[in-house]
């Protein structure tokens, strides 16, 4: 049977109908992500206020429902009937897509909403939505329901204020999360209050039972947001480098500080945007920085002149920067704003700092001194790597020494193929006997377990426990990742369900953020959920096993069986037979795993660095902190 494909299968879809249809082409996600993005886009509205100089005050609240309301105290969005559409303004802007005042009317001169899209968008995908505008004389009123009007614009008390209130409900049928994470909204409320000095930002969770109201202000600016990331980090100078440029229309600010960290940190704004995935603004940074490092060295002897140049990895080893730049025309790539396009943002950036840090250097020649040592041993680190990454590979035959306990599958290569880590031999012999040989492999762990966060890479290669994971995958590390030489589709942690083995969960997942962040970016890290308990009942023919991941599951299974139930606790997966491994763990049709996934680069960073850092007093704020979400602790 033919599917007819004719003229009348051409679809035109009316006002906000496509936004609902394909919202992931609009907010990148309709997971946690893309929920969190539609905060995002009323608060950069707000924001936007900020930099046209009319708004300094922003109150950001998440509501007993679970609902947002976004307070500003800018202009107000426009109330006068807009002529060509016939409506008024703010309706415009709630239900028309690509409207707004941001093209080139005067309106705003800098803007992080460029489209027209924020607020029809966050409008379609909203269950209810709600928009109070004061301009001065009267509090003007309407609602909306799954993006159309449920009333028309009214007057509905008056004031003698200006701004905006807004109050919006995702939408059930659109979003697979509906809650709200208060951390991931604060982290970036508090981006916003340390781009933009003098703007204060009130954010409240009313889902708590006593709530508070955290106040983010930042006289300081983008100085403070450097001091703000490294207070878990020991910075190598007390003063935070700082500049700012300016030509035409476009503006940067670039404030830095080098730590004794091992890691860079690089954050990148565009109009107050965050740009996670860089962009011109981000190279110019990066070019920039490694020739004027290099001039520096080479012009005061401390890198002869036969000696090679210091790499862009040797110049950003500890640094932790924050870029920041204003752009008229701002081009980005993607609706979701993640990515600047402005080819003229590079030279601006590029260009200050051969002005601005070169001259800082120049001034600073105790600070400029412990910089260049810095990036030198970072030099000379990156040589030791090398060596060991070459010795590494004459050695990634299949009869290494250290791959001699890898179990290989037959299908290796192929995107469904899965690589089991597993901790101790024991386990690992039970793996191997359980697994499926055609596309399951096996490598048990051995030897002592690296923290990378305190290791440079040169470590890394030497490693006798991450070698073997390293030449396993095939993709190298660092700058020589490929992700194309992947040989597993999947790479499963598999470790005891206790203390010992959330320890080597945590150093194995800091080795894949800091030195493999693409195959976490790319969904093919996953944490195996093998089962704390087996329940059983009767003998030979008449013996009955289920199994239990949790204390409740646990409960409820020893009620069904009734008397005579018993309990198995696993405290590790060598307890395990083979068959029991494969059907509990392993075995696609019945397994369960944990995907790993980065929300938020920068959180994960900072979180890294607590765990796994020199200082002990952030970690036990962190394990306090979060403690009282610990289940099946094993003491």
């Amino acid at each position: 049977m033919s599917v007819e494909y004719g003229a009348d299968q051409i679809q035109i879809l009316e006002g906000l109908e496509a936004v609902r249809k394909r919202p992931g082409m609009y907010i990148g996600s309709t997971s946690s992500r893309g929920l969190h993005h539609l905060v995002y886009e009323i608060v950069d509205n707000a924001v936007d206020e900020a930099l046209a100089g009319f708004c300094d005050h922003i109150e950001v609240t998440i509501n007993e429902d679970n609902s947002i309301t976004v307070v500003d105290n800018g202009r107000g969005i426009p109330v006068g009937i807009n002529h060509k559409a016939g409506i008024p303004a703010v309706e415009v802007v709630f239900t028309i897509l690509h409207a707004g005042g941001k093209f080139g009317g005067g309106g705003y001169k800098v803007s992080g909403g460029l489209h027209g899209v924020g607020s029809s968008v966050v409008n379609a995908l909203s269950e209810h939505l709600e928009v109070e505008v004061s301009d001065g004389e009267h509090v003007h009123y309407q609602s909306y329901e799954r993006g159309k009007p449920t009333c028309k614009l009214k007057v509905i008390g008056d004031t003698d204020k200006t701004g905006t209130k807004i109050t919006f409900k995702p939408d059930p049928e659109i979003f697979e999360v509906l809650e709200f994470d208060y951390d991931v909204l604060l982290k970036r409320l508090r981006e916003q209050a340390f781009l933009n000095k003098g703007v204060k930002i009130l954010f409240t969770d009313y889902r708590v039972e006593n709530p508070e109201t955290v106040t983010l202000h930042a006289e300081g600016g983008i100085k403070e947001f450097v001091q703000y990331l490294n207070r878990n980090k020991d910075p190598l100078h007390d003063d935070i480098i700082y500049f700012e440029a300016q030509r035409e229309d476009m503006m940067v600010e670039v404030a830095m500080q080098y730590t004794t960290s091992y890691t860079e940190s690089l954050l990148s704004f565009a109009n107050n945007i965050h740009t996670g995935e860089g962009g011109t603004h981000e190279t110019g940074f990066k070019s920039g920085l490694t020739r004027v490092i290099n001039d520096y060295a080479k012009k005061n002897n401390l890198l002869k002149e036969k000696d090679p140049n210091l790499s862009g990895e040797d110049t950003r080893e500890g640094l932790t920067a924050v870029i920041s730049v204003k752009v008229v025309e701002a081009q980005f790539e993607g609706q979701t704003k993640t990515k600047l396009g402005n080819s003229e943002a590079r030279a601006l950036v590029e260009n200050a700092l051969n002005d601005k840090l070169s001259a800082f250097l120049e001034e600073n020649p105790k600070i400029a001194k412990i910089i260049i040592e810095k990036t030198l041993t970072a030099s000379r680190a990156r040589e030791a790597a090398k060596k060991a990454r070459e010795a590494s590979r004459k050695n990634s035959s299949s009869n290494s020494s250290l791959l001699g306990k890898l179990a290989r599958c037959t299908d290796e290569g192929a995107d469904y193929a899965e690589l089991f880590i597993v901790e101790g031999d024991s386990a690992g012999g039970s793996a191997k006997q359980g697994r499926n040989r055609r596309f399951q492999a096996i490598l048990p762990l051995w030897g002592k377990m690296l923290n990378v966060e305190k290791s440079r890479i040169d470590k890394v290669y030497s490693n006798e426990k991450l070698l073997p994971i390293i030449q396993a995958l095939g993709t190298g590390i660092g700058d020589d990742f490929n992700i194309d030489n992947l040989k597993y589709g999947k790479i499963v942690i598999t470790a005891d369900a206790d203390v010992d083995g959330a320890h080597i969960r945590t150093l194995l997942l800091t080795f894949f953020f800091r030195h493999m962040r693409p195959l976490i970016e790319n969904g093919n890290v996953y944490i195996a959920q093998p089962p704390l308990f087996k329940v059983f009942k009767g003998k030979n023919k008449n013996l009955v096993e289920k199994f239990a991941f949790t204390d409740d599951e646990r409960d409820r299974l020893i009620a069904e069986m009734g008397p005579g139930a018993k309990v198995q606790r696993y405290k590790g997966l060598g307890e395990m037979d083979p068959a029991e491994l494969k059907e509990t763990t392993m075995d696609p049709a019945k397994r369960t795993m944990l995907k790993v996934d980065i929300e938020d680069a920068m959180i994960a960073d900072e979180t890294f660095t607590i765990l796994m850092g020199d200082k002990v007093e952030p970690r036990r704020e962190f394990i306090e902190k979060h403690a009282k979400y610990v289940s099946n602790l094993d003491i």
